[in-house]
């Protein structure tokens, strides 16, 4: 699997760079049977660690902010947040577990139904095919030998069906750590805007600094993360960077902007 992404990854870098010697390179023939040859199936989590790293950072911090905005002690700002990093990050895990087994269910209830039509309309399913290819251009004496083709390997022909009929393709990922991914990546970096409220409860003194540290840990929390989407968007990680960084401060504005004018009710 790592040489098949890595192989991928020198192909997605070259078109951004438009460097066609690299992407001859990542193209070779030995390349690609290379790729193949380790290739064991399974997807990334790097998704799944996006996802939680950035709700994270930003639904706590938008906690901290608007508790900095009721002035409130920093034992709130630590009770509130670690109230949020654990609940909502638990709500977070559960809820990609639940949605990724059931779309794998989904998928395999799919599977099924294509395996058991071919076993016994597959007079129907091999004019699927034909139709299939027929619509990517092909022809006369060309579009019967690739579904004959296709349709002499049950498997082959499944497949088919199951990514150009039905677009349904599984990612190979374990919706178990799939969970456990999302919810580590929200706890690890949602607790980036608690760090300097920890420290200034065992030190009074940190404790006029606390938020405009947690502001600039937090702001580069947010840069890092969008700089990592890159791995899954491919764009411009500068770009990236700046974008999550924009969310997440609009959301501690708004914030800080609710609690700033509720704080007459403390």
């Amino acid at each position: 699997m790592k040489e098949k992404r890595r192989r991928i990854d020198r192909a997605r870098s070259a078109f951004r760079k438009k460097d066609i010697q690299q992407v001859l390179e990542a193209h070779r023939k030995q390349e690609i049977q290379r790729a193949e040859e380790h290739h064991k199936g399974g997807g990334s989590y790097v998704g799944d660690f996006v996802y939680g790293a950035i709700d994270g950072s930003v639904t706590t911090f938008a906690v901290v902010s608007g508790v900095a905005g009721a002035s409130l002690s920093p034992s709130i700002v630590l009770i509130l947040g670690f109230a949020n990093l654990f609940a909502d990050g638990s709500s977070m895990a559960i809820g990609n577990y639940l949605s990724s087994k059931a779309n794998n269910e989904f998928i395999r209830q799919e599977r099924q139904r294509e395996e058991w039509e071919v076993q016994h309309v597959p007079e129907g399913e091999r004019e699927e095919i034909r139709a299939i290819y027929h619509a990517k251009g092909f022809r006369g004496k060309m579009l019967e030998h690739v579904t004959n083709t296709i349709t002499a390997d049950k498997k082959v022909w499944v497949d088919t069906m199951m990514r150009d009929e039905l677009k349904l393709i599984p990612d190979g990922n374990s919706p178990v750590r799939k969970g456990l991914v999302t919810f580590a990546a929200f706890v690890s970096i949602g607790v980036i805007p608690l760090i300097s409220y920890i420290v200034s409860y065992f030190a009074a003194a940190a404790q006029a600094v606390a938020y405009p540290i947690s502001i600039g840990l937090t702001g580069a929390a947010f840069f890092l993360i969008g700089s990592a989407k890159t791995k899954v968007t491919g764009q411009s990680w500068w770009r990236e960077g700046l974008m999550t960084l924009l969310v997440g401060g609009v959301a501690a504005v708004i914030s800080y902007g609710v609690g700033f004018a509720l704080s007459g009710l403390v």
